[in-house]
C-alpha cells in the first residue's frame, strides 16, 4: 500500500482483494451487448482470462496544478465498489501527496505538502457525486467486471454508453470504439465545478493514445483527460496526462 493512503489503510485492502475470479472469460458472454462494446471486449480481454473484479495500477505523467507538475501513483480500482488514487507531485520542489477516493458511496479527496501541511480535504455529497462519474469512467480500466454495468448503444456510429449505479445516480460514460476494437475515447457529463463554475454535470472526457496488454487484458495506458470536454474549452479543461506502467488483477 502506498504511504499517501495510509490513513485509508482497510479501504485500500478490501478494494485490492476484490472478489475471487471463478470465471475465465468466453467471448459468448458478449451475445446481447451493443456490437461496438462486443468489438472494444472482444478486443481487450484475451479468451480464458479471468474475469477479475481489482486491479491495481501504477502510473506517472503530468497533473495541472497551476502549471504542469510530474506525479507518479498508485491506483486501486474495483468497480463499482470503488477506488483509491495515491499519489505525489511537487509543487515549487517540494512533495504534494495525498489521495482521491470512492468507497463505501462516499467521495474524499486528502493533499498534504509534506506530509503534514493540509493543502486539500473535501468531502460531502459532491464530492461523492464527482467520485461517482470518475468511477463510472475508469471502469474501462477493468474490462474483465463488463457484466457489473448495464449496456446500451450509443446515439453516433461505433458507440456504446456503459451505466453504473452508484451514490444514487446513473453515471453514463460513452466510448468511442475504433474499427479495431481499440477504446478511442470516454465522454461523460461529470458531476463537479470546473473553474469554480456551480456543482452541476459538466462534459467531462479522456482520450486514449497508446494501449498496452497485461495479464491477457489489454488496457489504455496513455491518457489525457479534462473538463469542458468536445468544447471550445477543451484546452482550459485539460488537466491529467497518464501513462500506465503496470497492471496487476486481482
Amino acid at each position: 500500500m502506498p504511504a499517501a493512503a495510509r490513513r485509508v489503510r482497510e479501504e485500500w485492502d478490501r478494494l485490492s482483494i476484490g472478489r475471487a475470479a471463478t470465471e475465465v472469460f468466453d467471448p459468448g458472454m458478449l451475445a446481447g451487448l451493443p456490437e461496438p462494446a462486443r468489438r472494444w471486449l472482444g478486443h481487450a480481454i484475451a479468451p480464458g482470462t479471468p474475469l477479475w473484479e481489482a486491479v491495481e495500477l501504477r502510473m506517472e505523467g503530468q497533473i495541472r496544478l497551476g502549471s504542469w507538475r510530474p506525479f507518479t501513483a498508485r491506483q486501486v480500482l474495483t468497480p463499482p465498489s470503488g477506488f483509491i488514487w495515491a499519489a505525489q507531485a511537487r509543487v515549487a520542489g517540494l512533495p504534494v501527496t495525498g489521495y482521491d477516493r470512492y468507497s463505501g458511496t462516499t467521495g474524499e479527496m486528502r493533499w498534504r505538502l509534506l506530509g503534514v501541511v493540509p493543502v486539500l480535504s473535501s468531502s460531502g455529497p459532491d464530492v461523492s457525486r464527482s467520485a461517482a462519474g470518475r468511477l463510472a469512467g475508469e471502469a474501462v480500466l477493468l474490462p474483465t467486471v463488463f457484466r457489473h454495468a448495464d449496456w446500451t448503444a450509443g446515439d453516433e456510429p461505433d458507440t456504446t454508453v456503459m451505466c453504473w449505479r452508484l451514490a444514487g445516480s446513473d453515471e453514463r460514460t460513452t466510448l468511442r470504439i475504433g474499427a479495431d476494437g481499440r477504446l478511442r475515447e470516454a465522454v461523460l457529463q461529470r458531476w463537479g465545478n470546473p473553474g469554480g463554475a456551480p456543482y452541476g454535470r459538466h462534459p467531462f472526457g479522456v482520450a486514449v493514445e497508446a494501449e498496452a496488454t497485461f495479464g491477457g487484458i489489454t488496457l489504455p495506458s496513455a491518457l489525457r483527460a479534462g473538463w469542458w470536454w468536445g468544447t471550445d474549452r477543451a484546452a482550459e479543461g485539460e488537466f491529467f496526462r497518464a501513462r500506465i506502467t503496470s497492471a496487476t488483477f486481482s
